[in-house]
């Protein structure tokens, strides 16, 4: 029994230590908070999707640590079939060290650790899975040619939707190509457009520029205010608002969009793009009202029933 939604994409450990600033180069200070999150935008939008109600498989690649055990579990938990969940020997599993000041600043490093690993014959191994899934998603924190692979064989078989963060200057055209949605934020389609700054005024530019790259249909997260899409057959970006909220953490905001999106794409296939957007964007309204990633990622029981209609 295929998983309607299938991701392809990375598994993080964020360690975060909260202090009053940042340190400056050589110095040490003392923080007052310290917290371990799972993270990664592959297994939150996969989390997101699932606790929606979806049926989902993540092809991932974890490191031989405790903390991919940890991650396996949260994974059980969330119904996720794991079975393409790959161990790598000798490997820490992907991490993020970040530091977040009172005044919201933060510094990130990230290292890739396993998710590297992710490799073409990793997802070869796993085809069934992709080519079976109603909805396909993947993002830019794996190795691209394994993305690229997995679209390759998915073509045909459903609808692919690549997220594409963290942004990346030169993509593989190819990329484009073979996936049906784009998505990007305002800051990652600056990097790959060259569109500065991008906002309501000059969306369409930027997304002009990302379909002549040969995307289908490019959608433009607009944190409050919403989002935008156009398409091949319509060019013309069509702004979709969303309720203007007070919000406590916007992290993760982005992948309960995507996952949500996911979501009424494979259960929904009968909505029009606008009401999919709509509706995705509420789920991630809902996700900002609560703190940290899983924690803030609404389950169907959260949301209005006709969400769901």
């Amino acid at each position: 029994m295929s998983s309607k939604v299938a991701v392809v994409g990375s598994c993080m450990i964020d360690f975060t230590c909260f202090s009053s600033r940042l340190p400056k180069p050589g110095e040490t200070i003392v923080g007052n908070k310290y917290e371990i999150k799972y993270g990664g935008k592959g297994a939150n939008q996969c989390v997101a999707a699932a606790k929606l109600g979806a049926s989902t498989s993540i092809v991932a690649s974890l490191g031989s640590d405790i903390y991919a055990q940890e991650y396996l579990k949260i994974f059980k938990e969330e119904n996720i079939d794991v079975s393409h969940v790959q161990i790598q020997n000798n490997q820490h599993s992907g991490i993020a060290h970040i530091t977040v000041a009172d005044n919201g600043e933060n510094s990130i490093v990230i290292v890739l650790g396993s998710n590297a690993a992710l490799s073409p014959r990793h997802v070869d191994s796993a085809a069934e899975v992709v080519k079976g899934a109603a909805v396909l998603l993947c993002q830019f924190e794996t190795p691209i040619e394994s993305t690229l692979h997995a679209l390759k064989l998915h073509k045909g078989h459903g609808l692919s939707i690549v997220n594409g963060a963290p942004a990346m200057e030169n993509v593989i055209s190819d990329i484009f190509q073979y996936c049906d949605i784009f998505c990007v934020n305002e800051t990652e389609a600056e990097v790959m457009t060259g569109v500065q700054p991008v906002g309501p005024l000059n969306m369409q530019k930027a997304i002009d520029k990302l379909l002549d790259k040969g995307c289908g249909t490019v959608i433009l997260t607009l944190g409050e205010i919403g989002a935008a899409y156009a398409s091949k057959e319509n060019r013309i970006a069509k702004m979709i608002h969303t309720t203007p909220v007070k919000p406590v953490d916007t992290t993760g905001a982005g992948d309960a969009f995507l996952g949500a999106l996911a979501y009424f794409k494979a259960y929904h296939p009968g909505l029009s793009m606008d009401e999919c957007i709509r509706r995705a964007c509420v789920v991630a309204t809902k996700s900002v009202l609560q703190f940290g990633t899983h924690a803030s990622f609404p389950s169907k029981n959260d949301l209005s029933p006709d969400l769901f209609v």
